[in-house]
């Protein structure tokens, strides 16, 4: 049963969050912006038209949230009430209080998602680093963790580049997440991880440390202008590859871009490879190959743009002692955040996809200067 203490805090954070995120405002501005989609031309530029309604559903759904918070909070001290006069049980107010509690997170969470590219999906990329093959089955066992913390968030999680390990596992991949705040929720994931455990691959049965790299950028959409120098652009077909039988691709149709990128502040050049592998179309492959260069082109300009955001060459530290966010310590039963110091002995969950606490953590410690 709850106390009184926490229904109080409960309604403290409600009144706040009406503060800080000046729903007064945004009701104003709510009202402004619909009157904009009335237009008689609204829809003479479909582009236009389709972010000006995305527009006025963000701002929609920053209401509803902080309303439904209220309510929340307005059910739960109604619950606490009628229990003194018997009305009502304990586990009844404790559910309304779970509720309002998972409500009022949730809106202070996205409050700290307060830049362009956060509400963007991502392309998240995992890269086998020192450890050989145990570093490889470790980073098979991250990239079906984010899969599964995609799939139960309801992203559309798309693998679009997979090479398999020597004997186990995989060496690197790419997975697509698309949906609204996958790279804000995402972006804390940028580091090294760090596994101990006893492996499966050592004779001795020894404990072994291994290493694998998390590297996420946005997902670019229509709505973000980029540009890109087609005469830099060179192409590479292979084919896909496949599990053997019918399923082996025996035309070209996986892709190599290659893009000639020249820093037009420095004058530095480097060359960006993107791989694509997802369709057995070879147009399709282009055209995603395409997106993900834009995404990547745009990670660069936003990291200009946005001094505070860490610069994705800052964080390629070489994968091994020294330089990991995050460690996973099996049989010790551990999971640690060494970043905000956040821990669970949970370790299956995690390795399942239950991260929210992490990100969480993250977040609410250091989203508000990223």
């Amino acid at each position: 049963m709850i106390t009184s203490e926490q229904l109080k805090d409960i309604k403290e954070r409600t009144l706040a969050l009406r503060r800080y995120l000046d729903i007064d405002s945004k009701k104003i501005e709510l009202e402004e912006e619909q009157l904009r989609t009335q237009a008689p031309d609204f829809w003479d530029d479909p582009k236009v038209a389709q972010s000006q309604m995305k527009l006025v559903k963000g701002i929609e759904d920053w209401i509803k949230g902080y309303e439904n918070s209220v309510a929340l909070t307005e059910e739960l001290e109604l619950a606490f009430d009628f229990y003194k006069d018997e009305l009502v049980s304990e586990e009844e107010v404790d559910a309304a209080y779970n509720k309002a509690l998972v409500c009022i997170e949730n809106l202070e969470l996205k409050n700290m998602l307060r830049q362009e590219a956060d509400q963007l999906g991502c392309i998240l990329k995992i890269n086998s680093g020192a450890g050989g093959t145990e570093s490889q089955d470790w980073a098979s066992m991250l990239m079906r963790l984010y899969l599964r913390w995609a799939e139960d968030h309801n992203y559309k999680a798309t693998l679009s580049n997979l090479q398999e390990g020597d004997e186990a596992g995989i060496k690197t991949c790419t997975i697509q997440v698309e949906g609204e705040y996958a790279y804000g929720y995402l972006k804390g994931e940028n580091g090294v991880h760090r596994l101990v455990r006893v492996s499966p691959y050592n004779a001795q049965g020894k404990r072994m440390t291994s290493f694998a790299s998390i590297f996420v950028t946005p997902l670019v959409d229509e709505s973000i202008e980029v540009t890109i120098d087609p005469s830099a652009i060179t192409w590479d077909l292979f084919r896909s590859g496949g599990a053997g039988g019918q399923n082996v691709n025996k035309v070209e149709t996986g892709v190599r871009l290659r893009y000639q990128y020249k820093d037009p502040d420095t004058g530095q050049e480097e060359e960006i490879l993107v791989e694509n592998t997802e369709s057995r179309s070879q147009l399709d492959n282009r055209e995603n190959a395409m997106r993900l260069l834009r995404s990547i082109l745009y990670e660069k300009e936003l990291q200009k743009r946005l001094a505070e955001l860490r610069k994705i060459e800052d964080s390629k530290k070489k994968i091994e002692w020294g330089s990991q966010i995050r460690s996973y310590v099996f049989d010790d039963r551990r999971v640690k955040d060494h970043r905000t110091n956040y821990q669970t002995s949970d370790v299956n969950g995690v390795m399942d996809g239950d991260i929210d606490e992490f990100i969480k953590a993250y977040l609410m410690e250091f989203g508000g200067q990223l």
